[in-house]
Formats: structure tokens, sequence, C-alpha cells
């Protein structure tokens, strides 16, 4: 495996872990050389190729040596050139250097691998830590849409699905909402979290557009993604995707993050996540012929102690689609 533990050799081992301790107490420069001197016994070890990348990528941002920059890239390359699945994440770093392709820099082995990592801490974290509030943001927003009654109780969904579901924080949020309820995760060890809540009536490991392929056609009432188009670039896929599985009359929710003002299309964050701008959203989604219901500002997180600005978007599928039959039999 390419994101292995150990790289076979004990003292490569122990070169790695100095490079490692090099880097935590801001030593790049020990820190490209412990990694180098284990990769003299290791030159297979992705984990270390990986390692010698970020220390690089640090020492040109001191010195914006275009040498460094170089030095960083290869660094990157040859751990993708062993990884190539991209577990360890070596896509976002070559972007973030001019390298490679912004919006195919996250790939689902890094996701997978991340929250894999990151589930026995998930929730403290992210809820504690980070101030994150989007289920119960977005909830408001599917209670805030107009109602035939205003005085009724807000609208339960029968069917809906959770696309990234992780340990089911929004599964609780929607808890009296639905009816039936479906998510999914690339990792592993969240959908074990989800699986506890006893919410989900189905969990499947997948990434959200296989998922959406996979879910009949016109088959959900309520498609929500919460805090997860921010690992996804280009979402023409899941767009269309959530317009074929939403049935007539349908919602989907869900979350963005926003670039700064002056930004536009889609943008790869230094904090490793895709923001997009309202410009690309509008175009996204009436490509995927659906109608923004809601398009709001929300603080979704906190990140060094301030709000990170986004968006939630209320999507909505129209009751007759263009080619369906209209009440008169006709096309």
């Amino acid at each position: 495996m390419s994101h292995q533990r150990s790289s076979g050799d004990l003292l490569a081992d122990r070169r790695y872990a100095y490079a490692e301790a090099c880097l935590s107490e801001d030593d790049p420069a020990g820190a490209v050389e412990m990694a180098e001197q284990a990769l003299e016994r290791a030159p297979g070890y992705a984990p270390a190729w990986f390692l010698l990348g970020r220390a690089r990528e640090i020492v040109f941002g001191q010195s914006r040596d275009a040498a460094d920059r170089q030095a960083a890239l290869a660094a990157f390359e040859r751990a993708l050139d062993l990884d190539p699945e991209d577990a360890l994440g070596s896509r976002l770093h070559l972007a973030a250097l001019g390298g490679g392709d912004a919006l195919a820099a996250i790939t689902p082995a890094y996701i997978r691998a991340l929250f894999d990592g990151y589930a026995p801490r998930f929730e403290r974290h992210l809820v504690d830590e980070l101030g994150y509030c989007g289920p119960a943001l977005m909830v408001a927003a599917l209670d805030a849409l107009p109602r035939p009654d205003p005085s009724c109780a807000p609208q339960h969904f029968p069917n809906g699905l959770d696309l990234g579901c992780g340990t089911g924080l929004m599964g609780r949020a929607l808890a009296s909402r639905v009816g039936r309820l479906a998510g999914c995760d690339l990792s592993p060890a969240m959908l074990a979290l989800a699986g506890r809540t006893g919410l989900y009536e189905r969990l499947v490991e997948a990434d959200l557009v296989t998922f959406l392929a996979a879910e009949p056609a016109a088959s959900a009432d309520l498609i929500v993604a919460a805090d997860v188009f921010i690992y996804l670039g280009d979402l023409t896929s899941a767009l269309s995707g959530i317009a074929r599985v939403l049935r007539p009359g349908g919602l989907a929710a869900f979350t963005v993050q926003s670039p700064q003002p002056e930004e536009s299309g889609v943008v790869l964050g230094a904090d490793g996540r895709y923001a997009h701008a309202d410009t690309y959203l509008r175009e996204a989604v009436e490509q995927a012929r659906l109608v923004i219901a809601e398009m709001r500002p929300a603080a979704i997180r906190r990140q060094r102690k301030s709000n990170v600005p986004g968006r939630i978007l209320i999507l909505h599928k129209h009751l007759i689609e263009a080619g369906a039959m209209d009440a008169t039999g006709q096309p």
C-alpha cells in the first residue's frame, strides 16, 4: 500500500519519524535532510516522498526560489507515482504549487483516508472546536420556505438521501422530518458511526455520484449534502444525479463555501477545500434543469477563530419537466 505505516526498514522509519518531528517544530530544512536519509534506505516509501515534498514546499514558501519549488514538485510527483490513487493527497499540493489540475486535486482515496483517520474525533472537533452548524442551518432554511399554510407543521419528506453523511449529524437534524433515510460516504469508519445512530435505513460506501447513479429515478423527496461539496470541484455530475433522482416537486439542500469577492468559478483554497462562486452555482443548477428556491449566506463553521463565508442552497425540481406529459396528455 502507498500509505503504509512502515517502510520495512527500521532505520528508514526512524529517519522518517525524525523528519516528521522536524516539520512539527518548524524546521523544514531539517525535515528535508531526514526525509532524504530515509529515502536513501527506502526509495519506494511514498509517505517519505510526500513528507519531503511538504518540507520543500515550506522551504519554497520562505525562499520563493524557483529551484525550491521544482524540488517540491518533483517530490510530490514521485509520491504520486508510488501512490496513484493519491490517498496521501499529493495532487492537492501539486495544484497549490501550480503543477496540477485544481479541479482534480481532491481524490476519493484521499477523502477516504482523511476521514477514516478523522472519524473518532470528527464530531467533537467539528462541532465544539469549529462551531459547525450546517445541518441546523439547512433545516432552518427548509422550514423557512413558503408554505400554503404557515401554521402547518414543517414539511415531511417520505424518502430522503444524505450525501456524504459522515457520522450522521445531518441525519439527526432531519430525524423528525424524513420517513426513510439512506446515506452514502466514502469512509467506512464514518459509516460505522452513522450506523450507530439508528437513523438510516441504508448506508452505502460510495462517492455521491456513484451512489446517485444507482438510485431509482424520481425516487427521493429530499436530497441533502452538508459540507460535502467543498471537496468536489465540478458539481455538474452531482447536480445532474440529484436532478435525476429527485421526484418532481422534490427538494435538494446543500452547503458550499464562498470564494473571495474578486474570485470567480471554482477556486481551490489554501485550506484544501473548494469554493464555488454564485455565478457558477446558478449556471450549474440551470444546466441540471433545477431551480434555486433559496440561496442564503451562512457561516457554516469557523476556522482560525473567523467565520468561513458560505451559502446554503435549496433547489427545487419542477412538477412538470420538459419532455413530460402535461395535464392534457400533451408533451
